[in-house]
């Protein structure tokens, strides 16, 4: 069995070594010649696979070790009996932790108080879900617009106009479509943007096409009192670096890159895959995965809430760090700049994520404890 796979998925020997042979390649240069011997097809989402791609080898597999689905034509897949699966909710919390990171970034440059902003989060899927319930538990009002739950469900959701209207933060996590009862292709169009609330922080860590960058770029350069964070971008690894510039935290597609992330998803595409077999799967992630580097910190009972918050988060991931790297890759010519975008991806440092940091507190603090019950930690009282 051949196995053709983005060079950029992790434990790929250790999971799938026991199928067959595996050749890596990078994402973007997979093409027919490539595949036209494979069995099996495990891409990332740099990767578009259609029947233009397919048609005609014998890939009868693929497995995508991403959330979206956007660069599969799962339309194709059924024509041609071919099994796929994605790895939902494999990064959800490394986007979380990027949001909060960006929002302490935010707060720190304007001396807000984020407990005093009302969030609005556009998509209430695995990576959406998981933010509003941190946000909510550390007792901030959030508003939430996802048109196809509201519609399935009948929950308490607001339209998208009302997020415009009423939130001072704006955090889009929809998946990228064309078609449905809000499409999200340029969801957030020059109109929109305009229509953003004095002082709005505006954050994507979903798709770049979501936002219409020129759009943005115009919008930012007319209204000094809007902030951007964009983890995404229309046609990356091509950046607008004018727009980039413009952005408080600009940084190149990583939001979801913890190694948690990237690792529990190569582990449910490798279960789905086993799932495909017939077969038990032999390998846990549980034993691949390496110690923290923060294993855990210790707080005292009269620590500041605001502090110990910002301490926690940033202990474990600060985007700064990602935001200087990307700008200094913003230089030379294009395809210097499109190069480094995936070399920056590449070669990302470790990074962990919070719920799986212990926190001890010394003393009785239900302000602390509420703390670190919203964002998963493991909360211990000394």
């Amino acid at each position: 069995m051949l196995i053709v796979a983005d060079e950029n998925i992790p434990l790929l020997d250790a999971f799938f070594g026991g199928f067959g042979e595996i050749r890596r390649l990078p994402g973007r240069s997979i093409d027919r010649a490539a595949i036209e011997q494979a069995d099996v097809l495990l891409v990332r989402s740099v990767t578009n696979v259609d029947r233009a791609l397919l048609e005609g080898s014998n890939v009868r597999f693929v497995g995508t070790c991403t959330i979206g689905t956007d660069h599969l034509d799962l339309d194709y897949f059924q024509q041609a009996g071919i099994t796929w699966s994605s790895a939902p909710g494999c990064n959800a919390r490394g986007v979380v932790d990027y949001v909060l990171g960006s929002l302490l970034t935010l707060a720190e440059i304007e001396g807000a108080d984020l407990s005093q902003r009302t969030y609005g989060v556009v998509g209430a899927g695995e990576v959406g879900g998981r933010l509003i319930n941190v946000l909510r538990g550390l007792g901030w009002n959030v508003l939430v617009c996802d048109p196809p739950r509201q519609a399935a469900e009948g929950a308490d959701f607001v339209s998208l106009e009302q997020i415009i209207e009423q939130c001072d933060v704006v955090s889009l996590h929809t998946p990228l479509s064309k078609n449905g009862d809000l499409p999200t292709w340029h969801l957030f169009d020059q109109t929109r943007l305009k229509q953003l609330k004095s002082g709005t922080w505006l954050i994507n860590a979903s798709r770049g096409p979501v936002v219409d960058n020129v759009a943005l770029r115009e919008v930012l350069l007319q209204r000094e009192d809007l902030q951007a964070v964009l983890d995404v971008w229309e046609g990356e690894p091509q950046v607008d670096v004018a727009l980039a510039d413009l952005c408080v935290i600009a940084t190149p597609h990583i939001a979801g890159y913890s190694l948690d992330g990237k690792q529990r998803g190569t582990a449910q595409i490798y279960q789905a895959f086993c799932d495909y077999q017939g077969q038990a799967p032999q390998v846990s992630l549980d034993d691949l995965l390496p110690a923290p580097w923060l294993a855990d910190v210790s707080l005292s009972a009269d620590s500041d809430p605001a502090w110990a918050l910002a301490m926690v988060c940033r202990g474990v991931y600060d985007p700064r760090r990602d935001d200087a790297d990307f700008r200094r890759s913003l230089v030379g010519s294009i395809e210097e700049q499109r190069t480094a975008f995936d070399a920056l991806r590449k070669h990302y440092p470790l990074r962990r994520e919070i719920d799986g940091l212990t926190v001890r507190i010394k003393g009785e603090s239900p302000a602390l404890q509420q703390i670190v019950a919203a964002l998963g930690a493991v909360s211990t009282q000394n």
